[in-house]
């Protein structure tokens, strides 16, 4: 006889065989047992876990002629008919393939006819959910009053498709993810019946990804097995076939994350490429990890819920210390993220280190999880003594910031980032010198600053009101212009600014000579153009220019009507 897989070999024969379905178990024996036996049954659960194996013994049950508990004898010509598949009694359908009208008439025109050898003619049609509205429709008569030798058992992994006219006509028994335990038992009972030595931990993993599904299990299993023939089946052994990941690699995977080492994280993931691992299931199992870490930062006597010895848990408890339930949630919830998105992607490596990136940078986001993870990044620096800003002479340009985009430089700059003098190791206020007396760096190509107790009065310039509106315009808007421009072009364009340039027309001013190169093609400043035209309804023009060594780019602009009320102000004017 050729080889069969170990589902199929030790599919349960009796209602004591079954696993992690006590409750449907004991339900089935009674009535059995009582003669009050139902004329429609609705088996619904997720894969694997019993639904088919249960329908099948329900229907030898039902025929069998000495029944023991309720379950088959196994040993009379009716049982031994219906294991072998050779009785007539016992029907099964695949609603998948046979979902049609014709199919629920040819079942109507069957019922008509008692069985010949037996009690009862059942009918177990399997994926129930995939029969159309007609099928349905002609089955509800049927399935209502049926003849009384007549036992319907539909089996179904998505109950909610199934209208409510023939919910109404069954009895519903809802079959639950076997646990665990129970999984690991089995598998233990049947490796040992089969004389194949396996690690305890083996099993265990196996069992877990199996996901509560019994079938599952014994296929990962055999597909192990297979691999290994003839060799203990080791943990490493089961990663390795699986897939899988051990839990070292995400302890540093997580802390990689926490401590912001995104090129570590990058090397992890290129390292478990190499060595062939499944990224599906990476991800699900770092969610898994990362949901045990918050378990014991939130739950109360955690340890019972998860499944793993004292060691690891003591490792877990060390590194649920270090991160607080905020960061936590956030980290599940990019990787919850994540795994809908790898589903269909093709490519999934990508979408993992855009992941980590995310994670490990949360300063390129500009959601609420981000900015609140940054606060702490600085509260934490703050109280270890780290200065979270630039010290000596005053703050680079690039940290001032675009109205509307934090991260694209500075849209302008204003007096107050003029900072206060640094003070020396003395205690006396400094001159902003760096190391052994030379002066410091000006960031930005600016003047220098004012001479501390100097006050610093901005260039004032008047415009024409409608120069000035669109002048406003565009620098209210330009970190979201920038932004939609593309990723290949936004990079060139920080640190700008936008000054006028006439009637309709804006001068970006750019502070690198590299980014002025790409940004001052005419292919991009036309397609600026016509986002601003498409988008503000406004027809500017655009030219471009590099910022002159030493130039100040803190002018104020305002309004003729301005300057009328600040006449008595030293005021330039422009035409």
């Amino acid at each position: 006889m050729s080889y069969q897989a170990l589902y199929r070999k030790w599919r349960p024969q009796v209602f004591a065989d079954v696993k992690g379905q006590d409750h449907i178990v004991k339900t089935l024996q009674n009535q059995i047992g009582s003669g009050r036996i139902g004329h429609a049954y609705l088996f619904c659960g997720t894969r694997g876990t019993g639904k088919t194996t249960v329908a099948k013994i329900l229907a030898r049950a039902v025929n069998c002629e000495h029944p023991v508990d309720g379950s088959p004898c196994g040993e009379c010509p009716s049982c031994r008919q219906i294991a072998a598949g050779t009785s007539l009694n016992v029907v099964e359908i695949d609603a998948a393939s046979n979902n049609g009208v014709e199919n629920i008439r040819e079942i109507r025109e069957q019922v008509q006819y008692p069985p010949t050898e037996g009690k009862y003619r059942v009918y177990i049609i399997d994926e129930v959910h995939m029969l159309s509205t007609g099928a349905f429709n002609a089955l509800l008569k049927t399935l209502e009053e049926p003849p009384s030798y007549v036992i319907f058992i539909l089996a179904t992994t998505e109950v909610h498709k199934i209208p409510i006219t023939v919910l109404s006509r069954c009895q519903r028994y809802d079959f639950r993810r076997i646990t665990l335990d129970t999984i690991t038992a089995r598998l233990k009972e049947l490796t040992e019946a089969e004389n194949m030595p396996v690690e305890e931990k083996a099993l265990r993993y196996v069992a877990k990804a199996g996901d509560g599904s019994m079938r599952d299990a014994l296929s990962l299993l055999d597909q192990c097995a297979a691999f290994h023939f003839g060799e203990t089946l080791t943990y490493e052994h089961v990663l390795d076939v699986l897939g899988a990941v051990d839990n070292s690699v995400f302890r540093d995977l997580f802390h990689a994350i926490r401590e912001n080492r995104t090129k570590d994280c990058i090397l992890k993931l290129e390292e478990m490429v190499v060595q062939g691992r499944e990224l599906s299931q990476f991800v699900v199992d770092f969610i898994w990890f990362l949901r045990n870490l918050l378990l014991l930062k939130t739950a109360d006597d955690a340890e019972d819920l998860l499944d793993m010895s004292e060691d690891n848990l003591a490792q877990m408890r060390e590194d649920a210390a270090l991160v607080d339930e905020n960061t936590l949630m956030r980290y599940i919830r990019v990787f919850s993220e994540l795994s809908n998105q790898i589903r269909f992607a093709n490519q999934k490596r990508v979408l993992i280190e855009l992941a980590f990136i995310k994670l490990t940078k949360p300063e390129m986001e500009q959601n609420m999880d981000s900015i609140l993870e940054r606060l702490e990044k600085l509260e934490r620096m703050v109280e270890e003594g780290i200065p979270a800003m630039p010290v000596g002479g005053y703050v680079p340009a690039q940290n001032a910031g675009i109205a509307g985009d934090p991260m694209m430089g500075a849209a302008q700059i204003s007096p107050q980032m003029y900072a206060q003098p640094a003070y020396d190791g003395a205690g006396a206020p400094g001159n902003g010198a760096g190391p052994a007396g030379q002066p410091a760096q000006n960031p930005a190509g600016m003047q220098n600053p004012p001479a501390s107790g100097q006050a610093y009065e901005p260039r004032t310039v008047s415009l024409p009101k409608a120069q000035l509106e669109d002048l406003n315009m565009i620098r209210n808007e330009w970190g979201k212009i920038v932004r939609d421009m593309g990723m290949s072009i936004r990079p060139s364009f920080r640190e700008t600014v936008v000054e006028p340039a006439g009637d309709s027309c804006l001068c970006i001013v750019f502070n690198d000579p590299m980014n002025f190169a790409i940004g001052s093609r005419p292919s991009v400043l036309g397609d600026l153009e016509r986002y601003v035209e498409q988008k503000y309804g406004k027809s500017l023009y655009f030219k471009s220019r590099v910022r002159e060594n030493g130039e100040r780019m803190d002018t104020r602009y305002i309004s003729d009507d301005e300057l009328r009320e600040n006449i008595h102000m030293d005021i330039t004017i422009e035409d």
